[in-house]
């Protein structure tokens, strides 16, 4: 994301009104770091590892591959244009919670939460669930 204005010059006033001056540029790894952390705020939603032909890779952890897991980050791929982004998200889901509601829920934490801190609006994330995980939410996330 690229933000263009008019540079101030010394000795002189901004226009009234016109807050942004210089040049901000938001990485693309940047935002999908922003919407991985925001994945993991949602208590029924995780990482999950890559598939091959539809089977997890075993000892992909150990490769430093993700593995699946609700306090491990999701995969999480953006195109950013303008201050539009879009965004491909590949997660778990814990078992039984529903997945409709659990992606629900993260879709609209994850546009809420990239607007809150970068001010670039989502207008489509296209979630792919990988993987279910058994088991009771987890209790915290600080450990995260």
């Amino acid at each position: 994301m690229t933000v263009t204005t008019e540079p101030a010059r010394p000795g002189i006033a901004p226009p009234a009104g016109d807050a942004e001056f210089g040049q901000i540029t938001i990485a693309d790894r940047v935002v999908e770091k922003i919407i991985a952390r925001a994945v993991l705020e949602i208590p029924d939603a995780g990482g999950a590892a890559p598939r091959v032909f539809g089977h997890a890779i075993p000892g992909a952890g150990h490769l430093g591959i993700r593995r699946t897991g609700l306090r491990q980050a999701p995969k999480a791929a953006v195109d950013i244009d303008g201050r539009t982004v879009y965004l491909d998200l590949t997660i778990s889901t814990r078992w039984p919670a529903s997945i409709a509601d659990t992606s629900t829920r993260v879709r609209d934490h994850v546009r809420t939460r990239v607007h809150d801190l970068t001010g670039l609006t989502v207008a489509e994330i296209r979630i792919t669930v990988a993987g279910l995980i058994a088991g009771p939410a987890p209790t915290s996330r600080a450990e995260s």
